[in-house]
């Protein structure tokens, strides 16, 4: 069983990668965060009582019910409701802020040692690779994202995912090879 501060450590290492996750699927920074909220929540209220290692595997699988919940009712309240914007005449919306760059650790400070025109075109290489993943189809994404980003193996992204280790498998594949492709297209080596 967890001890709360262990549940406590365990949901403090998660909250960022979390909601960076599910930014990266709702694409609404408050939509996000509740989502996460409520997954964290979740997890406290009906898996505190779990064993620590059983965590990561549980939030993960809490946090897509979540997200996938929230694909739902927005589902459900544009049937049932028009948005004002709607009758506006098509004017673009506000682009969210989120920096993929924020989400780096460097062993070193490079700032001090990187010229301008260097960063410059690493930010730039950063948001491609962030508009590349946006764009990847959902599944394919959440794959993506599980395997790479939050390190999972393919048992425990199957798990999280609520599919085969061969989904898995196929997911990330298609992803990598999508991903492989637009960059390349862009000139982007890696």
């Amino acid at each position: 069983m967890a001890s709360e501060k262990e549940l406590s450590d365990f949901l403090k290492g998660v909250e960022r990668r979390a909601f960076k996750r599910s930014l990266y699927h709702v694409r609404d920074d408050e939509a996000a965060l509740d989502i996460v909220q409520d997954s964290m929540l979740k997890l406290a209220e009906h898996y505190g009582d779990k064993p620590a290692q059983e965590l990561p595997m549980l939030f993960h699988r809490i946090l897509s019910n979540c997200t996938l919940d929230w694909f739902r009712r927005q589902k459900t309240r544009r049937a049932l409701f028009s948005n004002m914007s709607d009758f506006e005449g098509g004017e673009a919306r506000g682009e969210d802020d989120f920096d993929l760059m924020e989400s780096l650790v460097a062993t070193v400070d490079t700032r001090e040692t990187e010229s301008a025109q260097d960063s410059t075109q690493r930010a730039q290489v950063l948001r491609e690779i962030e508009g590349e993943i946006s764009a990847l189809p959902a599944r394919q994404r959440e794959a993506f994202l599980l395997r790479y980003w939050e390190e999972m193996d393919v048992a425990e992204t199957a798990a999280a995912m609520g599919c085969s280790e061969g989904s898995v498998k196929t997911h990330c594949s298609r992803a990598v090879h999508a991903l492989s492709r637009a960059l390349k297209a862009k000139g982007i080596q890696l």
